[in-house]
C-alpha cells in the first residue's frame, strides 16, 4: 500500500492530532504540504420532530415512507408499486408495498438473503438484479411479490477492496452497466477492470471495459432526451478539505477520466507517487477526459437520476422545469475538517449540459456539523413521480412528492 505523502495533520474523531509522513524519491518531487482531517458527525436518531426539520424547495414535502429499515442502500420500484430495497450489511433485499394508499410502507418483507455485500439493483422486464462486489445475481420476480432463488448473471468481477459497492443498469441500448469503483485512495490498479465502468451484452456475456480513470462512479443514469450517460465520481482522499473535487463527468466509449494521475481539469495529482506508464503524468493527463461539472470535494456521491416527466401522472409529477434535470444523493464527508454533504442536490440542466447543483433536501446536518440524523445513499423515482431516498444509517427511505394545493 502506497504511503501517504506528507506531511498530512489528521484530526481523529475531533479529539486528537496524528501527523504521518513519508519520503518522495528526491526534494523537488516533494509537493506542498496539506492538512487532512478525519472527521464524523455523531449519528442521532430519527424522530418525527427532525423529519418536520427537513428542508425542500417551496411547493414540495418530505415524509417517510418507510423507517427501521437498517442499512438500507439502493432502491428500484415494480410496476405494481412494490420497492426493492438492498441493505449491505445484512446482505438481503427487502420488498415494501403501500396496499392502503397512504404514501407509506404497510407491507415490509424481506425477499432475498444471504448476499454478503449487496449493493446495485436493478429491474427488468420482471427480473430483479443484484450486485455484491464479484457478481451479478438475477431472480425472477413471483406473481406474490417473492423472489425466485438467484442465479449468476455475471461472474468474476474484481474483488471488492477500498470500493465494494457496485451499482448496474441496462442502458437504452439495451446492454448492461456495471460500475467497478478501485481497490484503493490512490495506486496503479493491476487488473484493468477496476476504476471502471463495464459493460455486457444484454444476457451478460462480452463484457468489456467501457470507461476507465473513474475511482468509485456509483450514482450513474442516461439523460432522457440526449441519451449521454452521466455518473458522478469520487475524488481522492487525503488531499485537504477542498481538492479534489467531486466529478460529474459525461461517460463515453473508450472515455479516460485520469485517476489516479489526474482530477478535475485534466491536474496532476502532485500526491500520487505512482507515474503512468511510458508518458509524464502531464502528457498523460491532457489525453484524459475533463468534468463537465464539478462540487465540493468529499462531499460523497452516491445515487444519480434524471427525471423525465413525460413517464409519470400529470397530476403529481414535479413541474415542467425539472424535466431533463437530475438529483444526486450526498452521504456526507469524513475527510474534511468542517462537514459537508448529508443532502439531495439537483442538477440543472440546459440543452443537454449541466450548469449548476441546487440544494434539493438538506438538514440532516444538525448542531453545528457536529451530528447527523441522516446520510442519503440511494435514490429512484416511484412511479407517481415522487422522490424515494434511501438513508442508510438509520433506516429511513424519505418520499418527497409535490405538496398539494
Amino acid at each position: 500500500m502506497p504511503r501517504i505523502t506528507a506531511p498530512f495533520s489528521v484530526l481523529l474523531l475531533g479529539a486528537a492530532w496524528l501527523t504521518i509522513t513519508s519520503c518522495w524519491p528526491t526534494p523537488s518531487q516533494t509537493p506542498p504540504p496539506v492538512e487532512g482531517f478525519n472527521v464524523q458527525p455523531e449519528r442521532r436518531d430519527f424522530s418525527a420532530q427532525r423529519l418536520a426539520e427537513l428542508n425542500v424547495p417551496d411547493g414540495f414535502q418530505v415524509e417517510a415512507f418507510a423507517t427501521g429499515l437498517g442499512n438500507v442502500r439502493m432502491l428500484t420500484q415494480a410496476p405494481d408499486g412494490t420497492v426493492f430495497a438492498t441493505r449491505r450489511h445484512e446482505g438481503d433485499v427487502l420488498a415494501l408495498k403501500d396496499e392502503n394508499g397512504d404514501q407509506k410502507a404497510d407491507k415490509i418483507q424481506t425477499v432475498a438473503s444471504g448476499i454478503p455485500q449487496l449493493n446495485g439493483i436493478t429491474l427488468r422486464e420482471n427480473r430483479l438484479y443484484l450486485a455484491p462486489p464479484t457478481q451479478v445475481l438475477v431472480a425472477e420476480v413471483q406473481p406474490n411479490g417473492s423472489l425466485a432463488s438467484p442465479s449468476v448473471f455475471v461472474d468474476g468481477l474484481p474483488d471488492g477492496g477500498q470500493h465494494p459497492n457496485r451499482t448496474i443498469a441496462f442502458g437504452p441500448d439495451g446492454m448492461f452497466y456495471i460500475t467497478v469503483g478501485s481497490t484503493c485512495n490512490e495506486c496503479s490498479e493491476p487488473n484493468p477492470d477496476q476504476a471502471t465502468v463495464l459493460r455486457t451484452n444484454a444476457d451478460g456475456t462480452g463484457r468489456m471495459i467501457f470507461a476507465k480513470g473513474l475511482r468509485n462512479t456509483i450514482g450513474f443514469d442516461w439523460h432522457p432526451t440526449t441519451g449521454a450517460l452521466w455518473g458522478m465520481d469520487h475524488g481522492t482522499d487525503w488531499r485537504g478539505d477542498n481538492e479534489p473535487p467531486e466529478e460529474l463527468n459525461q461517460i463515453v466509449q473508450n472515455g479516460n477520466y485520469g485517476w489516479p494521475y489526474c482530477f478535475g481539469d485534466k491536474q496532476v495529482d502532485v500526491y500520487t507517487p505512482s507515474k503512468p506508464p511510458g508518458v509524464t503524468r502531464e502528457t498523460y493527463c491532457e489525453g484524459t477526459i475533463a468534468p463537465a461539472l464539478t462540487y465540493q470535494a468529499h462531499s460523497s456521491p452516491l445515487g444519480l437520476v434524471f427525471y423525465d416527466s413525460k413517464r409519470y401522472p400529470e397530476a403529481t409529477r414535479f413541474p415542467q422545469e425539472f424535466d431533463g434535470d437530475a438529483f444526486v444523493t450526498f452521504r456526507g464527508s469524513w475527510n474534511r475538517k468542517e462537514p459537508v454533504g448529508y443532502k439531495v442536490a439537483r442538477v440543472r440542466f440546459e440543452n443537454g449540459k449541466p450548469v449548476r447543483f441546487d440544494d434539493f433536501l438538506t438538514g440532516f446536518l444538525i448542531e453545528g456539523g457536529k451530528a447527523h440524523f441522516g446520510r442519503p445513499a440511494g435514490i429512484t423515482i416511484a412511479n407517481d413521480g415522487s422522490l424515494l431516498v434511501a438513508d442508510d444509517t438509520n433506516g429511513v427511505i424519505y418520499r418527497i412528492s409535490r405538496r398539494a394545493s
